[in-house]
């Protein structure tokens, strides 16, 4: 009877992920088309580059009092909420394309409205699936939804290029709209099972400013989960600052349709990842995953950046993008091992806002960096340009190669740093698991076939 139970739990949960997946290439589709629009319109970077700021920062804003109320409330209408409130903001920027009515600032006001619906979604979706996954199956689950998010990645910028010259802007907003609708129909045709009411649930219940608080004080009093959350928040950091730059140091090297093929590469990377991560899913040492992966990661921003050529880049990019999903979801199993089920809207909501608050940071500092000090450093004549000069090279884009370089040496020592810090290399022996195994494994004698007690 448990296994059964666990089987269709864990069915509830792929049909919940097939919808969120079909969601998730409507998003991307819409997200390509409305920035060609943007960028077709106003042929303003900033502006193009405005729509990255409306769909980051207002979801990482309203993510503690977005935390408070998954806790409040069912997660699974927390996520038909925030399926609903992205929907409609599709919908509205459709009616006014379609009105001819459209203008950037209503694309950033949308945006933002979206953003701030999807601090819902995000923390209950992962809480939802502590409940519904097996607790030896949350690294296969994680690596799911890392799938999902690399498959998108891939298929939606090529999906969409078709798509807007056959049936343009308006027509693949639409279609975003009518995936919003099937992963909502997914949502409604499922249950999920509620979390047990414990000390942790009841404890700071009172107002919604107190609960939210609650959330960053159950994380600082654990040094493991705070250190964790801490790394991740700085690895956020350096690959924010290298996604800004991959394409200006990819273009001093070699032409766009090779940029293109790069970045597919990396995509194929992610995909790869997730695929292991989904198949084999059951990690012994989830922290060790993390720095492993990190390490692996600094390696090849040291590289592509030390040897500036095409063939590096594929290779770097595919091996940097592999290892991706894997820290996500091994440090995404830490967290669903280690905080109560009751309390991990809060959690999760205020783990998501730091740890992605560093990106928003990391897009201006990256171009500062770029422009101002490592591109003069390495200018012809510049003054590293008879020393680190001699060994990477001179001109442009190498003093963003060389930024490479001190990403790629910064994540090394991120990783170091980790692995020396006791609370964070043994957070898996020091907090105990808050939450019990739910379905219980049936062990049967294989001559008798009668449960072994």
């Amino acid at each position: 009877m448990a296994k059964c139970f666990a089987i269709s739990q864990m069915w509830v949960f792929t049909l919940i992920w097939f919808g969120q997946l079909v969601s998730l290439i409507g998003s991307g589709l819409t997200g390509f088309a409305l920035g060609i629009w943007v960028y077709q319109r106003t042929g303003s970077v900033t502006q193009f580059a405005l729509i990255s700021l409306f769909t980051t920062l207002p979801g990482i804003l309203v993510s503690p009092l977005a935390g408070v109320l998954i806790d409040r409330w069912d997660r699974r209408w927390a996520m038909i909420l925030s399926d609903s409130g992205a929907a409609l903001s599709t919908l509205a920027i459709a009616l006014l394309l379609l009105a001819g009515r459209l203008e950037v600032w209503q694309i950033y006001l949308a945006s933002a409205i979206s953003s701030a619906f999807s601090a819902f979604q995000w923390p209950a979706y992962v809480a939802a699936t502590t409940l519904l996954v097996p607790k030896q199956q949350l690294g296969r689950a994680s690596g799911m939804v890392q799938l999902a998010e690399a498959t998108a990645q891939i298929l939606s910028p090529a999906i969409a290029g078709v798509l807007v010259s056959q049936i343009q802007v308006k027509g693949v907003i639409l279609i975003d709209f009518a995936t919003f609708v099937f992963s909502l129909l997914t949502l409604l045709s499922v249950r999920f099972p509620s979390p047990k009411t414990t000390a942790d649930s009841k404890a700071q219940k009172s107002s919604l400013l107190h609960e939210a608080v609650y959330g960053w004080s159950y994380i600082t009093a654990r040094p493991g989960l705070f250190s964790l959350l801490i790394f991740i928040a700085a690895l956020n950091f350096l690959t924010g600052i290298v996604s800004v730059l991959v394409t200006p140091l990819a273009l001093a090297f070699t032409s766009v349709a090779m940029l293109g093929q790069v970045l597919t590469t990396g995509g194929c990377g992610m995909l790869v990842g997730s695929l292991v991560v989904s198949v084999w899913g059951n990690f012994k040492r989830p922290i060790y995953a993390v720095f492993s992966f990190t390490l692996l990661g600094g390696l090849a921003i040291f590289l592509a950046g030390f040897k500036p050529l095409l063939p590096v880049f594929f290779v770097t990019a595919f091996v940097y993008f592999f290892g991706l999903p894997i820290i996500n979801s091994a440090s995404q199993v830490i967290w669903q091992k280690k905080v109560a089920p009751e309390v991990q809207g809060r959690v999760f909501a205020v783990r998501r806002a730091i740890a992605w608050a560093a990106l928003p940071l990391a897009y201006p500092v990256a171009g500062a960096l770029a422009d101002k000090v490592f591109e003069p450093l390495l200018a012809v004549n510049g003054p590293l340009a008879g020393s680190v000069g001699q060994v990477i090279g001179v001109g442009k884009g190498y003093g963003i190669a060389l930024l490479f370089v001190v990403i790629g040496m910064l994540t090394v020592l991120l990783m170091v740093a980790g692995y020396l810090y006791p609370r964070l290399r043994l957070v898996e022996e020091e907090l105990p698991d808050a939450i019990a195994e739910p379905f219980p494994v049936i062990v049967k004698d294989k001559d008798t076939d009668a449960p072994v007690p």
